[in-house]
């Protein structure tokens, strides 16, 4: 009886919440309709490669006149997404949602049915701005419903992108087919029945994130600008790599190994079909490892798989692309949770600045390795494209840790 009053003090003294640690459970609702949003944003800007030779024949455009077309909708719906992100961090604005969706897929369904070249860069501008809208918005909502294992939920949000970017040219392709470049009208429905679903959801976001968010500013850490800008230049380094396989590998088939043009379809959707399988596989891992860790060393394994499928040929060669592609884009919605971690005060610029501006910028390595196709071939471009991951496993070892409060 005589320890039994010190043991009693002792336990009254200690706080309640020094040993109770509640954990917030993600609102998986919540996040699949995000997902699907992602889906239909990306779904109509992955469209555009598989119009442009329409286009093109249609309105008689000149290579430069094409490509002005795409940096037009480079331009606007990556570089310009920061800005997107600062107005997103300055107030709540959850019917950029739908309305996002709407206006980038009416863009891009009205292309097919455009009078003039100049009413066709007016339309990709509109698509561009509206998938600018769409993502730092996006990304800081699905990051509010998230809960404690972000880097999975946000995984399973750019699972909807990923899969709209790989199906965006088959759907296309198959309403031109059916019905001509009219048909690209056919884009602007998914958008128009995601927004519907969408719209009355809005309120629910706001329920769900309200808690969330003073929940994040009561521990919010420090900014880290520095440490954001060495992962802009991972980021970078990966999207090098990334477009230089898109673009490089469906002409290395066709001009190099003399293959039938058909297989591109084929070779395009299995890279980035398993970079959207890849980023499911990734976010459960990078929540037990940390985004950090798993991001450095992601990146190096990479590395082998896209030599290995430079070597090979056959069924082979579609497994080592498949490998590669899933590897290399595991990263990306764990790039974004250690971006948002650098600016935690910023978490609609940061997503911004990794969806945007790092992997659009990204975007001009690919004219370099342009120049180098051209002058040494097609096969050193896509060397040079392999190893590219090497540099970013550099630099991601300089990345340092965050600084949570």
């Amino acid at each position: 009886m005589a320890d039994s009053k010190p043991a009693a003090l002792a336990t009254a003294a200690a706080p309640p919440f020094a040993t109770t640690v509640e954990r917030v459970r993600p609102h998986v609702g919540l996040i699949g309709l995000l997902a699907l949003g992602h889906f239909v944003v990306d779904l109509t800007q992955g469209a555009l490669p598989a119009v442009l030779p329409l286009l093109q024949s249609r309105h008689g455009l000149s290579y430069a006149e094409t490509g002005t077309i795409v940096l037009a909708a480079n331009l606007t719906s990556s570089v310009i997404q920061p800005v997107f992100g600062y107005l997103a961090d300055k107030t709540v604005r959850r019917w950029i949602l739908p309305t996002s969706i709407v206006v980038a897929g009416a863009g891009m369904a009205l292309t097919g049915v455009a009078a003039s070249y100049a009413s066709i860069l007016l339309l990709v501008v509109a698509m561009g701005l509206g998938v600018a809208a769409w993502h730092p918005e996006g990304y800081r909502t699905a990051t509010g419903v998230a809960g404690d294992r972000k880097a999975t939920a946000l995984s399973y949000f750019s699972l909807g992108g990923n899969v709209g970017i790989a199906l965006g040219p088959l759907f296309v392709t198959f309403l031109v087919t059916t019905w001509s470049i009219p048909g690209t009208l056919g884009l602007a429905l998914p958008p128009l029945l995601v927004a519907a679903i969408m719209l009355p959801a809005l309120a629910s976001f706001g329920t769900v994130t309200t808690g969330a968010s003073a929940t994040t500013r009561a521990r919010a850490g420090e900014n880290m600008p520095r440490a954001m800008a060495l992962l802009i230049v991972v980021v970078m380094i990966r999207a090098w790599a990334t477009l230089g396989f898109t673009t490089f590998v469906p002409l290395y088939y066709v001009n190099e190994l003399q293959a039938d043009p058909r297989i591109v379809g084929p070779l395009l959707f299995v890279f980035l079909g398993a970079g959207a399988l890849g980023t499911v596989v990734a976010g459960p891992l990078a929540d037990r490892w940390g985004p950090r860790v798993f991001m450095k060393w992601v990146l190096l394994a990479a590395v082998p798989f896209g030599l290995l499928f430079l070597e090979t040929r056959g069924a082979l060669a579609f497994v080592m692309l498949g490998i590669f592609g899933g590897v290399l884009t595991a990263s990306f919605s764990v790039s974004v949770v250690l971006a948002q971690a650098y600016l935690p005060r910023h978490a609609g610029m940061a997503s911004g600045l990794i969806v945007g501006f790092a992997i659009g910028t990204g975007g001009l390595g690919v004219a370099g390795l342009g120049l180098v196709a051209d002058r040494y071939g097609l096969p050193v471009a896509l060397v040079i494209s392999a190893l590219a991951p090497l540099a970013g496993f550099v630099v991601a070892r300089f990345l340092p840790a965050p600084k949570d409060r």
